[in-house]
């Protein structure tokens, strides 16, 4: 039987100390736990969380310590933050969370550090309010992110920093996309109504519904048949922008995993052709799986944006989608794992290949063809600056509107901040080739 505690504390160490994705470590675990149940549930609640306060569970557990572990102990440091994180933002009996983080120990390996957890925790729970004011100096420490990426929002968003720190450790909603060509979104609302299954209409979208509760697909009545998708509200807004109209080519550049691809279809029917390229040939296949599900046809080509020439037919396209690799900053309510992985220089690539992708696919636009540029960023050089650079390099490029109700409106496009009507963060631009 697996233990969800040691079983957290390992997965946390994979990605903390080895710097494997959160995705991969919990696909892993997912091959041996049923993920439909409660256990793998509450297991996932108690890597998510730990890891998205990670920096201010560290700061907590060294303040407790009277001497730091060794190295070789990096597993026993990942169950105490578990342990902190419990007794902190989980609904479980404080006794319950000491003992059985206690109990942990043991199928860890380390049965002599028995006492040490549950002093270590049992001091927390009498100092708890002592602990936390000793930290609030650091706004870095006490919002659980990384100084350079605080510094970095502060800087880019002076009137919404605060607000975006506290949005990233939120936990996400869950809204799914109705798929209009097999269901109508009042009717599927009715249908989890019916079901006992509390949601609502998402604003700023006509086919989102947003659950009450986060759930298993599995359980959501019609994921099978293609009625639904599960997709964020602001990665809706970016097929409309496209502006589709029937007998379109149309390409969407950095097509993996094929929620956007998917929304393209379902917004316009009657699109002469899609081509969904992805560099990933893996990635592809989960293209595909979507697809097939939601009842939709697309080309689906194995190829670098960068490389038009090795897959590119010659014939060019009426619309373009550049949902382009970035740093996921807006995302971190859904990948808690950015803030400990991602890094300043990481940012600098993704900043050069971005601009990369977009000077190598402005030659197969069209003229009078609309390219959409997106991001789940919230850094200015992946957004605003990016467009500029664009916008000043190309001279028969021109900027257009996004037509949006919600986000920041700049110079160049749109920006969502993360938590705005309950969206992830993220950059929209419209350009126009004339």
């Amino acid at each position: 039987m697996v233990n969800e505690r040691c079983t957290a504390a390992q997965v946390i160490v994979e990605v903390s100390q080895r710097g494997q994705s959160l995705d991969k470590a919990m696909a892993t675990v997912g091959r041996h736990i049923k993920t439909d149940l409660y256990p793998f549930s509450r297991l996932r609640e108690m890597v998510f969380g730990t890891l998205r306060w990670y920096s201010l569970l560290d700061a907590l557990s060294r303040a407790l310590l009277d001497r730091p572990l060794k190295a070789k102990d990096a597993d026993l440091h990942a169950l105490i933050l578990v342990g902190l994180y419990q007794l902190r933002e989980m609904h479980i009996p404080a006794h319950a969370a000491v003992a059985e983080t206690v109990a942990a120990v043991t199928p860890l390996g380390k049965p002599w550090a028995k006492g040490l957890v549950n002093a270590l925790l049992r001091r927390y729970q009498r100092q708890s309010e002592e602990l936390v004011q000793g930290l609030k100096s650091d706004p870095a420490v006490l919002n659980a992110h990384p100084g350079w990426l605080v510094e970095e929002i502060k800087q880019a968003w002076p009137n919404y920093w605060e607000d975006i720190l506290q949005a990233n450790n939120r936990k996400p909603p869950m809204t799914l996309r109705v798929n209009r060509l097999r269901c109508q979104p009042q009717d599927y609302l009715e249908t989890l109504k019916a079901k006992h299954i509390g949601a609502m209409m998402g604003p700023h979208s006509a086919v989102a519904i947003t659950l009450d509760e986060p759930m298993g697909v599995k359980v959501l009545p019609g994921f099978e048949q293609g009625q639904i998708a599960v997709q964020d509200l602001a990665s809706q807004q970016v097929a409309p922008l496209l502006d589709l109209v029937p007998g379109q080519r149309v390409l969407d550049a950095c097509a993996a995993p094929g929620g956007k691809t998917c929304h393209i279809l379902e917004t316009e029917p009657g699109l002469r052709e899609l081509v969904a390229l992805d560099v990933s040939a893996k990635r592809l296949q989960k293209v595909r799986e979507n697809l097939k599900r939601l009842g939709l046809k697309a080309k689906l080509v194995e190829g670098d944006a960068l490389e038009p020439q090795a897959w590119w037919d010659g014939e060019v396209f009426d619309r373009i989608l550049l949902d382009a690799p970035c740093s996921g900053t807006g995302v971190i309510r859904r990948h808690p794992d950015i803030k400990l992985l991602r890094t300043p220089k990481d940012v600098e690539a993704l900043v050069a290949r971005q601009k990369n992708l977009l000077d190598s696919l402005w030659p197969l636009l069209r003229s009078g063809g609309k390219l959409v540029y997106a991001t789940c960023s919230i850094l200015p050089d992946e957004g605003e600056n990016q467009l500029e650079w664009f916008m000043d390099k190309h001279p028969d490029a021109r900027a257009l509107t996004a037509t949006m109700t919600m986000g920041v409106v700049l110079k160049f496009g749109r920006q969502c901040i993360p938590g705005q009507a309950g969206m992830d963060g993220f950059y929209y631009a419209v350009v126009q080739k004339i």
